[in-house]
């Protein structure tokens, strides 16, 4: 269920409704008027934020180009631009103003113009009028590309059709809407797996008859790696002769039940692949080379089948041939990594207390030095000159882009939402320690009402995290966003239960085989300890949450014992056999449940089934809302049938919000208001 959200590609996940193949005679959606009444959010102006995407440095480290999104909710879509300004912060200008959305920037070499993605092809932008001049003709659409270091040369990633099962039987039924299935691979995330995103490599000189290669020719395996996987999972070594790329070389059944992808190392001048990485047996990914070419950097987990297990960081030597685990002493994630300069170290990010910080690793003595302890979350990071460039997020503000002194000053760059953040009114964000059921210290973020009056009592909302392995940080989300919650006169009660990164490896992994243990405790006492104090009303109290946190609500619903009078469930587990045969990533049901429900043999797996939320329906008495989505193939949109159809037969007021084009998560904007204004309208119904 959980994934690992690369903030590049979470705005990628936006191109369905972000103007994708639009042409240029349709409306060109720019930044909104917006009217702020008595500094109140709402739905409406949560989809008016610009919403930065992707950025880039130009090679003299002058200028920030980066990628801002807004949408418009009459016209069900948004549109990306290309925005500028000088590596301070200044001069910021829009360059292009088009129907469909740019992407994936790529500084030109000399500094004299950008490439992006445009409509499925690489189009170079004339950096004073903003026009797009197409220099690319493939025969198909495109998702993403790179450039080696002296563009000479593309990679890109294009998918290959996968060959039909029996297909003489297909011969004569044109319009026959069948499929025929013999393995476990068929569906995945929001789609029935009918390609493969694959490699691509050719000549980026203008030279229409260049040979194309596919550095997985005849292999049917998938590099990058779907759903979330981009062009962060490859890189190009610095003299431009070798690509790394990460895949799972998996297929059926294998591929639904392992984790084991690898570090591959393909050697443009010999044709020939190297695996760096063979017989590490978890997730390899998203490797990084040497300034000077002769080590790559990489994300790895140990084990195989354990998608949240700590992410470490390995090195590999091409002259001596030698991994090293460089992170044996340091017990939590490292990701986004950036090699220092001299090649030294390594700079990275990491989950700590409830925040995303950066911080450097010596290679030499394996060191961790904390670059900078902003009480906020960092996404992605590069160079900008001897500084470092990031993006930050804060619960009461949406991604801006930072600039990061070695010292850890810190200095904010771009302003794309400043003139609306100072027209709204945003409730206190307050970090609390709280004690658990077991003596542990267990952060909790309380987010009052953003009108708060502290001689008020307040209705609270228990905010159920998903994952189930992610740590509530100091995240913005245009789906479960405090401050909006906040603006509708509720306390918001949002722990990090046992289960989540950030506060040690066993505090993360205790979770496994114990679902309707601990971290449920850890919740309860979450909202006990808030419906205490004097401004909140404890006989008006709500939970609610989506994924692992819909099971939450569900498995509350038959044990709360009557402290809260409303629920709501978003993409929830109601029935975990039910779940283990649906779903399609058998490795994390196999890891956290224990394994399959048959086996009668296994004591953790037994254990996880006598918890699923649907044994205690005879105990619900409170009334639930029930949000599910079609597309959702990880949670599966029967068992969020089943969860209402059981609350309707046992005549608990319920309601069903039923979404036919979502996936596991509410992207479009009209269905997203919709969201929004039954989360609240449920609420409010049975909170006030």
């Amino acid at each position: 269920m959980k994934k690992f959200l690369i903030y590049t590609f979470a705005i990628a996940l936006l191109s369905a409704c972000c103007g994708k193949g639009k042409k240029e005679t349709e409306k060109i959606i720019g930044k909104p008027e917006v009217t702020v009444i008595d500094g109140k959010m709402t739905p409406e102006i949560l989809w008016s934020f610009g919403r930065i995407g992707e950025y880039a440095v130009s090679p003299d480290g002058q200028t920030v180009a980066y990628t801002v999104t807004y949408f418009d909710i009459a016209e069900n879509r948004g549109n990306a631009e290309i925005y500028l300004m000088n590596a301070d912060g200044s001069n910021v200008r829009q360059l292009t103003h088009t129907a469909a959305s740019e992407r994936n920037l790529v500084w030109k070499k000399d500094g004299s113009a950008l490439y992006c993605l445009y409509q499925g092809q690489i189009h170079e932008v004339n950096l004073r009028s903003g026009k797009l001049k197409k220099i690319s003709d493939f025969s198909r659409s495109i998702e993403s590309f790179s450039l080696s270091p002296d563009q000479s040369k593309v990679l890109y990633v294009q998918t290959v059709p996968r060959k039909k099962m029996e297909p003489q039987l297909f011969v004569d039924l044109p319009k026959t809407s069948g499929r025929i299935i013999e393995d476990l691979a068929y569906r995945h995330w929001d789609h029935w797996v009918d390609s493969d995103p694959q490699l691509f490599l050719t000549g980026f000189d203008g030279n229409k008859n260049c040979v194309v290669i596919n550095l997985l020719e005849g292999e049917p395996y998938q590099a990058p790696m779907r759903p979330f996987g981009g062009l962060e999972q490859t890189a190009w070594s610095p003299d431009g002769t070798k690509i790394a790329y990460t895949s799972r070389k998996k297929t059926g059944k294998a591929w639904a039940f392992s984790t084991n992808s690898d570090i591959y190392i393909y050697d443009i001048n010999t044709g020939k692949t190297e695996n760096i990485s063979e017989g590490m047996m978890g997730y390899d990914k998203n490797p990084r080379f040497s300034p000077d070419g002769s080590m790559v950097a990489w994300e790895s987990m140990e084990r195989d089948g354990y998608e949240s297990d700590q992410k470490r960081l390995f090195t590999y030597n091409f002259n001596t041939k030698e991994r090293v685990y460089h992170t044996k002493n340091y017990d939590f994630d490292v990701q986004n990594l950036l090699w220092s300069k001299d090649g030294q170290a390594i700079y990275f990010i990491t989950p700590w207390h409830g925040r995303q910080n950066i911080r450097k690793i010596d290679l030499a003595t394996n060191k961790v030095t904390q670059i900078s302890d902003e009480n906020a979350d960092f996404n992605s990071l590069h160079w900008l000159g001897d500084k470092l460039i990031a993006a930050q997020t804060l619960i009461s503000r949406p991604t801006e882009i930072f600039e990061i002194a070695l010292n850890g000053e810190v200095r904010q760059l771009s302003q794309v939402n400043t003139e609306l953040l100072s027209q709204l009114k945003f409730g206190k964000v307050e970090e609390r320690w709280i004690k658990t059921s077991d003596s542990k210290d267990m952060l909790v973020w309380v987010i009052y009402p953003y009108n708060f009056d502290p001689n008020k009592k307040y209705p609270a909302l228990l905010f159920c995290g998903g994952g189930p392995q992610n740590m509530i940080g100091q995240f913005w989300s245009y789906r479960w966003n405090f401050q909006l919650m906040s603006a509708n006169e509720y306390v918001i009660v949002a722990p990090n239960r046992r289960g989540v990164p950030g506060f040690g490896q066993a505090w993360n992994e205790q979770i496994s085989g114990d679902y309707g243990g601990q971290n449920k405790k850890d919740l309860l006492t979450a909202i006990d300890v808030i419906a205490k104090e004097p401004f909140v009303d404890e006989t008006r109290l709500g939970a609610a949450g989506a994924s692992y946190g819909g099971f939450s609500v569900y498995w509350l619903a038959g044990h709360h014992n009557n402290r809260f009078s409303a629920f709501l469930a978003h993409n929830g587990i109601f029935n975990f056999e039910q779940m283990y045969a649906e779903t399609e990533e058998m490795w994390f049901m196999n890891w956290d449940y224990g394994g399959p429900f048959w086996d009668k043999t296994n004591k953790i797996a037994q254990r996880s089934y006598a918890n699923s939320p649907h044994l205690f329906v005879t105990r619900w008495n409170t009334p639930i809302c029930v949000v599910h989505c079609e597309l959702d193939y990880r949670v599966p949109i029967s068992q969020g049938m089943a969860a209402f159809n059981v609350a309707q037969m046992l005549n608990v007021s319920s309601r069903f919000l039923y979404f036919p084009d979502e996936n596991h998560w509410v992207l479009k904007p009209q269905n997203s208001v919709l969201w929004h204004r039954n989360y609240f309208d449920w609420f409010d119904k049975w909170l006030k």
